[in-house]
């Protein structure tokens, strides 16, 4: 195995701290960060004998900046952007380069419907909280994937590289 693109997804649940309970907690940890962690952990046995590889985790920049009433998901996602950091080192001395793309106001219609953008006033009001003022492609996530698995991304790791349209 050469590469490892983690792209973990799980509904980023509304709730207060004080509305939080311990099963959907576990539940966004569950999906968020144990999965993820175990599956680069056997990638990683593979790849340290060979002594290459890259691992590429597909987190949020929602912990980077912060959402009110998301704390379960900006704690999930901040904690495998930490794991980064933390592994980067770790798996350096192999050859193996661990970073994360963590991208927020892409283009998607799950997240934002053809409905909802096709509203002036609700895409304004969506639209005026990215500084380059539109919504992410997602091609644009996907060239930056590319980029750092790339031959050409060679010495890129540690990194956790928001897409965000400088919203974080």
């Amino acid at each position: 195995m050469d590469v490892l693109a983690s792209n973990d997804a799980y509904p980023a649940i509304r709730a207060s701290i004080d509305e939080i309970t311990t099963v959907p907690l576990h539940e966004t940890f569950e999906a968020l960060v144990f999965k993820p962690f175990a599956f680069a952990s056997e990638v990683a046995k593979r790849m340290k004998p060979r002594g290459e590889g890259k691992i590429v985790f597909l987190t949020s920049a929602a912990p980077l900046n912060g959402l009110p009433n998301y704390a379960m998901y900006c704690a999930a996602r901040g904690a495998m952007n930490a794991a980064v950091k933390a592994l980067a080192k770790e798996l350096g001395p192999f050859s193996i380069q661990v970073n994360a793309i963590a991208p927020n106001f892409i283009a998607n219609p799950d997240y934002f419907p053809p409905e909802l953008m096709a509203d002036p006033d609700k895409a304004a009001k969506i639209l005026k909280n990215i500084p380059l003022g539109r919504l992410g492609k997602p091609q644009e996530v996907a060239g930056l994937l590319a980029q750092l698995v790339s031959d050409d991304g060679g010495f890129f790791t540690g990194q956790v590289i928001a897409a965000s349209g400088g919203w974080a």
